[in-house]
């Protein structure tokens, strides 16, 4: 995850650069149920509405939540499918939080209503993620469901109104790039105060819509957007987050238009970035399936582990004996190509490698989601 307004906090008031802190274990990312109500063109997992098989149960769940917190796991990410379909989600959720974990729910909002919003409110999430894709027609085509925007809308403000930390999720392709000043719109108009802005990855259903990914010049108007909006929050004291995921080249294009356009903070931008060190995945992100199995981050769910039914967490995670783990956990990582020869390796960390995998069969290959041109990875 790159956090984007941390930066800009940075440019319009710079803190000097202490240590560097390492995570004491990583953010789990974990996929409680694969059913869903929905079926979205890009989702990861795959899901549809129908009962998988496997899945793991609540003692199960229980039994890895404490191997977690002693591995010195931080932070839960609760999701699915959509995880309120899952019947003890709550049971889940409260004993997380009883554990001292940050705890985030990441739903797609069309199930919370009045019936179950004041339990969602008693869990005390820190964070509550809904998915939106575009503007009602848009949305409702990507989520192939008609009203899903509607019904999304309505959760948000449920959340809002009850003080849950709330914040918006897109996933940006061809077809519904041109709405995301739209979105913005909405988050301002809506007092939502965060923005997850998500590439589209090559991984599950959205691997097989690669063809609908951005162009890479969209790719940099939309990142460009995101930079002058989180700016001029910060300027004007407002107390939003704006964030990306699934492409780490974001943070060498931040450098490169902080050199344009606030050249005296280039130097201190540039040693956080290398501060932050880009890609974690492997390392400081992690993944648990349905079925209790592990992967390097969601959107590596053809590439297991291990599978907590059969061995702890915390043991699985830190066997380097499978290569393509080895090779996550390496540093620098054995990258090749434009990949190997970008001088700003150290702060991509040859970005999300599970792209490169997908074209070419080789995760080390340079990644074919890079959107930087020859020249801004010269040296």
């Amino acid at each position: 995850m790159f956090r984007i307004s941390q930066y800009m906090r940075e440019i319009v008031d710079p803190k000097p650069l202490g240590p560097k802190r390492t995570p004491p274990g990583p953010v789990v990312i974990w996929n409680l149920i694969r059913r869903c109500n929905l079926t979205c063109k890009h989702c990861y997992s795959i899901s549809a509405d129908t009962d998988f098989p496997n899945e793991l149960s609540t003692e199960q769940v229980f039994e890895v939540m404490d191997d977690l917190k002693a591995f010195g796991v931080p932070a839960l990410i609760l999701s699915g499918g959509e995880p309120l379909l899952r019947p003890d989600l709550f049971e889940i959720a409260h004993r997380a939080k009883a554990m001292g974990f940050y705890t985030a729910l990441s739903t797609n909002g069309t199930l919370i209503d009045d019936a179950n919003i004041d339990r969602i409110a008693a869990v005390g999430f820190d964070y509550l993620g809904i998915s939106i894709d575009g503007i009602q027609e848009t949305h409702d085509r990507f989520r192939r469901k008609e009203g899903a925007f509607d019904a999304s809308m309505a959760a948000l403000r449920r959340c809002r109104e009850l003080g849950i930390k709330v914040g918006l999720r897109f996933t940006m392709t061809q077809d519904n790039a041109h709405e995301l000043p739209d979105l913005l719109r909405l988050m301002e108009d809506e007092g939502i105060d965060k923005f997850y802005f998500s590439h589209l990855n090559y991984a599950g259903r959205g691997n097989k819509n690669r063809k609908d990914d951005t162009h890479f010049q969209t790719t940099r108007r939309a990142m460009e957007l995101l930079f002058e909006r989180a700016l001029a929050d910060v300027e004007a004291g407002r107390d939003t987050e704006f964030v990306t995921g699934n492409n780490d080249a974001d943070g060498v294009f931040l450098l490169h238009w902080v050199r344009r356009h606030h050249p005296q903070r280039a130097d201190h931008i540039e040693a956080k970035l290398r501060q932050w060190g880009g890609n974690s995945s492997g390392v400081n992100i992690s993944n648990i399936d349905n079925q209790g199995r592990v992967h390097p981050d969601t959107m590596w769910w053809h590439h297991d582990l291990g599978n907590v039914k059969e061995r702890p967490f915390s043991q699985i995670w830190q066997d380097t004996s499978d290569p393509v783990m080895a090779g996550l956990k390496q540093s620098p990582r054995p990258v090749k190509g434009r990949c190997a020869d970008c001088a700003h390796l150290a702060i991509c960390n040859g970005n999300t490698r599970v792209r490169a995998l997908q074209l070419t069969g080789d995760p080390w290959a340079e990644d074919p989601g890079c959107y930087l041109t020859d020249e801004e990875i010269a040296s």
